[in-house]
C-alpha cells in the first residue's frame, strides 16, 4: 500500500517564509555595546530578499535545486548579529551553500577550509577585516568578491584583487520579493562547516536541507531545548561553531525571540545583556558559564527570566552545575554533540519519578539520545556491547541529522575514511564511555588524544611535532589535564639531550613563535626518558596518572614569553 501523503521537500525555504510570516512578530535583537538593535523577523524576511537578490544578480552567485547542482559556496567571517542570521537564512533557500567561518582558526587552517570548500564570496564584519587581510594574499582566485558588514575596515582589504562592497548599499536598491527556491530538492546542500582539524587539515561536513530542518524540530522537542514563541533564546556559542548548534535557524522556525551577542563575549557585557535583554534560555560553552558565574557571584543583575541553560562543547563541572542552581535558580542543562551530528544530539534531562539524589546522577552525564538517533557502544575487538550502564566502548552512531562521509573537497564530492565511518556506515565518535538502559550516555574517555580547552580543540600531536623541531628535544609527549578555567589543558612532558642546558621556559618561548599563543602549555615537565605502553607509543594515560598522583615535578609558566614562572608543583623529578 502507498502512502496519500505527498513528497512535500523539507527545506529551509519552509523556515524562512514561515518565520518571515506567521512568526513575523518575533525579532533578533543585536547587542550594540550600550544596548540592542533590534529587527522583528518580518523585517529580516524583507532584508532577506534584499540580500538574495544581490547574491545572484550583482555578484553572480550560481544557485541550484539539486544535489548533483554547481552551487556557489558563499562564506562568512562574522560574529552574531542580525546580518549573519539574514545570511543564514538567505544562502541556502536562494539554492547556495552557506560557509560559516571559525574566526579562531590558525590562518593556515582558515586558508585550507576557503579553497577546499571553493568560497566564491565571503562575508566580513568591519571589525574582523584586519584578521582576514592576513590571508588575503593566499585566497585562490575563486573568491571574486567580499563584502564588508558594517562601517570602516574596507582600508585593510586594500590588496585584494576582486570586488569589495558594503552589505547595506549591496542590497539598497533590491526589490523585497524573491523567488526563493521551492522546487529545492531537500538532499541539496544548504550549509558546511568544517571540524577544528585537531589531527590534521579541518574535515568539512555538508548538511542538507532535510537533515537541517529534521535537527531543528529536534531541538526545540520539549525533551531537547524545548523552544515555542513564547520563549527567548541567547546562542552566546557562535554561530561559527556548528551554525550555533541550530539554535538560529530553530528559532526562526519557532517563533522563539533571538538575542545576539555580536563581539561582546566577555562576562559583564554578558550579564547585562541578560537583564536588558530577559532570555528565557541560553547555551554556550563551559568556560563562558564558569566566567558568567564570577561576574554574577561578584554584582547584583536581575537573571530572574532566565530558568535554563544549555551547556555542551566540552564536559561541565558539576560543582558549576551546582553553583548556579543553587545561586541564581538557573539549571543548566548537560549536552552532548559533535560537527558531525549536526551539534547538539543528547541532553541530559532527568526521568520522572526519581529523587534528588537519582536525578542528579542523570543531569551530570552527556544526556539521553533522540529518537532519530541509533546509537552503540564498541569495544577494542569490535563488539557491541550492552547497554547497561557498565560497559564501556567507543560510541557509534547513525542518523538523518548524523553525516556519512566528508567533504571531499571542490573536485570530489565525498571521502569516507576507515577511520571515522565503519563498514556498516556508523560514524565512528572517538568517544568512550557508557549507556544506560534507559538511553543516557555518560562520556568516560576519548580514543584520541585531543585536549578540550574552552570549547576550542588543542591538536597533542601538534605540539608534540614542534617540541620535536627544538634541537635539544629528544621526546616529546603533551597529554591533557584538568584546568579549574578551561576545563582542561595541555602538559607537555619532554626528555632532553644531556648538557642542551635548556629550560622549560625556553621550550615555551619557542612554540610562542610557532602556534597560536592560546595553544602554549602552561604546565611542563622534564623526564630522563617519556614512559611508553606496550607497543611503543608513549604512555599518556600513564603520564596523566603520574600527574593526578602529584608525581611529576612540574613548573607553571605564563603563555606568553615575557609571563615567566608562575608556579611549581612539587614531585617526583623523573619519575
Amino acid at each position: 500500500m502507498y502512502s496519500t501523503m505527498p513528497d512535500i521537500p523539507l527545506t529551509l525555504v519552509r523556515v524562512l517564509r514561515h518565520g518571515a510570516t506567521v512568526q513575523g512578530a518575533s525579532t533578533v535583537s543585536t547587542w550594540n555595546g550600550r544596548s540592542f538593535d533590534r529587527r522583528s523577523y518580518a523585517e529580516v524576511g524583507e532584508r532577506t530578499a534584499r540580500l538574495a537578490h544581490a547574491l545572484r544578480t550583482r555578484l553572480g552567485v550560481r544557485t541550484g535545486t539539486r544535489p548533483e547542482s554547481e552551487q556557489s559556496v558563499v562564506g562568512t567571517f562574522m560574529w552574531n548579529n542580525a546580518r549573519h542570521l539574514e545570511l543564514f537564512l538567505t544562502v541556502p533557500a536562494m539554492g547556495a551553500v552557506l560557509h560559516t567561518h571559525n574566526l579562531r582558526m590558525p590562518a593556515a587552517q582558515l586558508i585550507y577550509t576557503i579553497r577546499h570548500a571553493g568560497d566564491e564570496v565571503i562575508v566580513v564584519d568591519a571589525g574582523l577585516t584586519g584578521t582576514l587581510a592576513t590571508v588575503l594574499p593566499h585566497l585562490p582566485d575563486t573568491v571574486r568578491h567580499i563584502v564588508v558588514a558594517g562601517r570602516g575596515g574596507r582600508a585593510a582589504l586594500a590588496g585584494f584583487t576582486g570586488e569589495v562592497h558594503d552589505y547595506e548599499e549591496l542590497i539598497a536598491d533590491q526589490p523585497v520579493d524573491y523567488p526563493w527556491e521551492e522546487e529545492l530538492d531537500e538532499h541539496t546542500a544548504a550549509t558546511i562547516c568544517y571540524t577544528s582539524g585537531t589531527t590534521g587539515n579541518p574535515k568539512g561536513i555538508v548538511y542538507s536541507h532535510r537533515s537541517t530542518y529534521l535537527h531543528c524540530l529536534q531541538v526545540a522537542a520539549p525533551n531537547r531545548f524545548d523552544l515555542t514563541h513564547r520563549e527567548t533564546i541567547f546562542p552566546i556559542a557562535p554561530m561559527f561553531h556548528v551554525n550555533a548548534w541550530n539554535i538560529p535557524h530553530t528559532a526562526f522556525l519557532t517563533g522563539a525571540d533571538l538575542l545576539l551577542a555580536d563581539r561582546y563575549l566577555q562576562p559583564v557585557p554578558l550579564a547585562h545583556m541578560i537583564e536588558l535583554g530577559r532570555p528565557t534560555a541560553a547555551a554556550a560553552v563551559p568556560t563562558v558559564w564558569t566566567g558568567l558565574l564570577a561576574e554574577l557571584d561578584a554584582r547584583p543583575y536581575d537573571t530572574s527570566s532566565l530558568r535554563r541553560g544549555l551547556v555542551g562543547g566540552s564536559a561541565c563541572p558539576p560543582a558549576l552545575m551546582a553553583a548556579y542552581r543553587d545561586r541564581h535558580s538557573i539549571e543548566l542543562v548537560h549536552a552532548w554533540g559533535m560537527t558531525e551530528t549536526s551539534s547538539l544530539t543528547t541532553t541530559a534531562l532527568p526521568p520522572r519519578r526519581v529523587d534528588s539524589e537519582e536525578e542528579w546522577s542523570y543531569r551530570i552525564s552527556q544526556g539521553q539520545f533522540p529518537a532519530s538517533i541509533r546509537f552503540r557502544l564498541v569495544d577494542d575487538d569490535g563488539v557491541i556491547v550492552p547497554n547497561n550502564g557498565v560497559a564501556t566502548g567507543e560510541l557509534q552512531v547513525r542518523g538523518p541529522c548524523v553525516t556519512s562521509a566528508y567533504h571531499g573537497g571542490v573536485d570530489a564530492p565525498q571521502r569516507k575514511p576507515e577511520a571515522d565511518f565503519t563498514p556498516d556506515g556508523w560514524l565512528r565518535t572517538g568517544d568512550v564511555g557508557r549507556i544506560s538502559p534507559d538511553g543516557y550516555l555518560t562520556l568516560t574517555d576519548r580514543a584520541k588524544d585531543v585536549i578540550k580547552s574552552g570549547g576550542e580543540f588543542i591538536s597533542s600531536v601538534e605540539l608534540e611535532n614542534a617540541l620535536a623541531e627544538h634541537p635539544a628535544v629528544v621526546e616529546a609527549a603533551v597529554v591533557a589535564v584538568p584546568d579549574d578555567r578551561w576545563g582542561e589543558r595541555p602538559l607537555a612532558a619532554v626528555s632532553l639531550r644531556p648538557g642542551s642546558g635548556a629550560e622549560p621556559a625556553d621550550l615555551r618561548d619557542f612554540l610562542a613563535r610557532r602556534i597560536e599563543s592560546w595553544m602554549v602549555p602552561e604546565r611542563w615537565t622534564v623526564l630522563s626518558s617519556v614512559p611508553k605502553n606496550s607497543v611503543g607509543k608513549y604512555d599518556k594515560r600513564g603520564i596523566q596518572d603520574q600527574y593526578a598522583r602529584g608525581r611529576l615535578d612540574v613548573v607553571h609558566l605564563s603563555r606568553h614569553p615575557s609571563g615567566g614562572t608562575t608556579a611549581r608543583e612539587p614531585g617526583l623529578i623523573g619519575m
